[in-house]
């Protein structure tokens, strides 16, 4: 499995909790709470030299101990291979920071930004050239469906789709780091 796959379905989840939040803060932890529990599901590598590659996810996310944000643990697997799976993504000032696996200065990469609207959120991805964005939708409380594209020229093309579903109906929260 190739490094910015690894890293692009590690974002898949990731985000919330903190004091004294402006007031747009708080759709946001309504959404990063219901992102938390544990989700598994398939995915698709649809574009670029692995196309066509299934895989198979399971995530634990919960909100972040300290800062409006989420953390997730998990792995993903093809095949007989798995890969041990790990984000966060925490607010910084209006938008999101974080790193998935190791963040970019390791084999990972970097939550440069984000913007959670609704069920959704959209967070901007960096790593040396790679340029991507990811984005996660809710469809009510237990399907998750994400997709991360690449920056190719002036345009983003989907390359990982996935499409998870909460497992059991307890939520997590407060994951301690």
């Amino acid at each position: 499995m190739s490094r910015s796959l690894a890293a692009g379905l590690a974002l898949s989840l990731a985000l919330s909790s903190a004091t004294a939040l402006p007031a747009y803060a708080d759709s946001d932890e309504a959404f990063f709470q219901r992102v938390s529990g544990t989700w598994s599901g398939p995915g698709e590598i649809v574009a670029g030299k692995f196309k066509g590659t299934k895989f198979v996810c399971n995530f634990e996310g919960a909100e972040h101990a300290r800062n409006v944000g989420v953390a997730l643990d998990g792995s993903c697997r093809v095949g007989l291979f798995s890969q041990a799976m790990r984000a966060e993504v925490v607010r910084s000032g209006r938008s999101y920071r974080g790193a998935f696996q190791d963040g970019a200065a390791g084999k990972g990469l970097d939550i440069v930004s984000g913007d959670v609207r609704g069920d959704k959120i959209v967070v901007g991805l960096d790593r040396k050239q790679l340029k991507g964005a990811m984005v996660a939708r809710l469809d009510g409380d237990d399907a998750l469906a994400i997709t991360i594209s690449v920056k190719v020229q002036s345009q983003l093309v989907p390359v990982i789709g996935m499409n998870l579903k909460r497992e059991g109906a307890t939520r997590q929260s407060a994951l301690s780091n």
